[in-house]
């Protein structure tokens, strides 16, 4: 069989999160593409890693770019909708978000997608990367972008790359320890987790699932003592009596001798095993506690264990050396405000919390969360543009969780709707260094800024801001007014009041739509930004008690100037996963 070689302009290896959206939006932009995965489903964290609730960016203000674009896509495709758990406010089927990608991508006769392949070797000229060869074929390409779920060319070319942590002394970041010690050892990264998707079968008819080998009972038990077992359930229930299972509680993180990742092939794939066993023997806990109601999904993988994602969620990859590293600082809210500072690159935005998994063991982190919309979020930050730029190596960029980014850091960095925007941002940019023939460190980052926010199919949001949203006709304006005077940007994340407060929501068309019903009742305030809403009409809710949240800055502002024992009437949708209330419009 001949070993070919394809030529290309933008080459992308992996078709996780990042490296999925970076071929999309190199494609999008012109550039002759072709997109490598190793497994037959795009989209990693997203789809084929089976964490289909996502984290962060849930603000109508930062659904924005290829993320706002997956949501709507998802909405309408979806049936019974994406509010079904409590951990996030969309949940779906991964089957769903997986052809949404496959799509996104078919329409694209510049992509070439093929999937199936590994990178084997990097090609390189002096210190530029010029390919990648595959077992079967080699890719010659401008720009490479590795998108692998562990940093997998950055080894392969040698390119200077962190595992594991770093002490207080290297950086001053808050949370970093002082000195190295047995949890820094034994857990160099983040616990990844092999989720799996069980059923509601309705009655004691589910198959019985087996124990592996090494079951031991011991592991998961309290798993959802202080929970319940419907909540524990409910926390990443899916559409069609589906459950995400991805626990942090005694449940199926596993990290036992995680640095096996990165050791040798034989070595990984034991650890792999072991990581999937460890989820089955969860899944075998939960149906002997629970009873053989529950067993697992049938048909949802495209693989022998159908039940189980294609490969586990890493949390934590191999960290590019980056001409600019993300610290713990450069994601914390300034003093007195509730947005980080801005990086003058900036060109992607994250909100989520800083959230670290390890197995029976809780990391103290500086606190990034406020409570808006009635519900806790993160404090927004940005990703800089060099920390996906090698310090030393041309010819790459990276577009996942490798970016260069400090390993406590690297809990809010690692989120989907960050990555995806990450990786939007590199096949920009990689789309744009072929159009001027430049290395991706010569890059002009005002241009990149510029194509992100007027791209034509999916524009993407770079600036936090609270109160401005994506169809507002002032929007674009004032991304590029901080981008270009990152100085005043605002504390509050706020825009001036005079520049959103006339506008009529009521047409928003960038929000996800659906149904809503209209309630009528009696308002608590617990504490503030904490709502109670008791039910007076209809006849058929009288009664019930709900959480008051939006995702919406305008009705956010209407909570907070709500008072105690207040009567209002409220449109929305109900969440009885996480006993909810999401208000879309409100009327005093």
């Amino acid at each position: 069989m001949t070993h070919q070689t394809y030529t290309a302009d933008i080459l992308v290896v992996g078709g996780g999160t990042g490296g999925t959206a970076a071929a999309i939006q190199a494609a999008r932009r012109g550039a002759k593409t072709i997109l490598v995965s190793e497994f037959p489903w795009l989209g990693g964290m997203l789809t084929s890693a089976g964490v289909s609730a996502p984290d962060g960016n849930e603000l109508i203000a930062f659904q924005t770019g290829l993320w706002g674009a997956f949501l709507r896509e998802l909405q309408q495709k979806q049936p019974g909708g994406l509010n079904n758990s409590w951990v996030s406010f969309f949940s779906y089927d991964p089957r769903v978000g997986a052809e949404i990608f496959a799509n996104w991508v078919r329409e694209l006769t510049n992509l070439h997608w093929i999937s199936g392949q590994i990178p084997l070797e990097v090609l390189q000229q002096d210190n530029c990367i010029t390919g990648v060869r595959f077992a079967d074929f080699t890719v010659q390409a401008k720009v490479i972008l590795d998108g692998t779920e562990l940093g997998d060319l950055l080894a392969l070319a040698e390119i200077p790359y962190r595992w594991g942590w770093e002490l207080r002394s290297q950086w001053q970041e808050p949370s970093a320890p002082l000195e190295f010690n047995d949890i820094t050892s034994k857990y160099p990264v983040q616990a990844p987790t092999w989720v799996v998707v069980m059923q509601d079968f309705g009655a004691d008819v589910a198959p019985e699932i087996p124990p592996s080998p090494n079951y031991d009972p011991a592991l998961f038990v309290g798993a959802w003592e202080n929970y319940g077992a419907e909540k524990f359930l409910n926390y990443g229930r899916l559409p069609g009596n589906l459950f995400m299972i991805n626990w942090p509680i005694c449940g199926n993180d596993y990290a036992e001798g995680v640095g096996r990742l990165i050791e040798s092939n034989l070595s990984k794939s034991e650890f792999l095993q072991e990581c999937r066993w460890h989820s089955q023997n969860f899944a075998h806990f939960i149906q002997n506690q629970l009873g053989r109601r529950y067993g697992l999904a049938e048909q949802v993988f495209p693989h022998d264990y159908p039940a189980f994602a294609l490969h586990p969620y890493f949390r934590e990859s191999r960290r590019l050396v980056g001409l600019t590293t993300i610290r713990e600082q450069d994601i914390l809210p300034v003093a007195g405000g509730r947005v980080a500072a801005l990086f003058p690159d900036a060109i992607a935005l994250g909100n989520y919390a800083n959230d670290h998994h390890y197995p029976n063991f809780n990391l103290p982190l500086q606190p990034k969360s406020i409570r808006w919309g009635g519900r806790w979020t993160g404090t927004p930050f940005t990703i800089p543009y060099r920390c996906l730029v090698p310090a030393t190596t041309d010819g790459l960029l990276v577009c996942e969780k490798n970016i260069s980014v400090s390993h406590i850091a690297n809990g809010a960095t690692r989120l989907q709707p960050v990555v995806l925007g990450i990786g939007q941002a590199a096949g920009m940019a990689a789309a744009m260094c072929v159009e001027l023939n430049c290395q991706p460190r010569d890059l002009p980052v005002n241009a990149l800024q510029a194509a992100l926010l007027q791209d034509q199919q999916a524009p993407a949001a770079i600036i936090p801001l609270f109160n401005l949203l994506p169809n507002h006709p002032e929007w674009q304006q004032w991304q590029l007014y901080y981008l270009n005077e990152p100085q005043v940007y605002p504390p509050s994340g706020n825009c001036p009041a005079s520049s959103v407060d006339e506008y009529d929501h009521s047409d928003s068309d960038q929000a996800l739509t659906g149904e809503t019903d209209c309630f009528t009742g009696v308002l608590d305030i617990v504490n503030p930004q904490d709502y109670r809403f008791t039910v007076t009409a209809p006849a058929a809710s009288v009664g019930q008690t709900w959480q008051l949240v939006t995702w919406r800055s305008h009705i956010d502002a209407q909570m907070q100037i709500l008072t105690d024992k207040q009567q209002l009437t409220v449109w929305g949708r109900i969440n009885q996963a996480g006993n909810w209330l999401l208000v879309e419009k409100l009327a005093l």
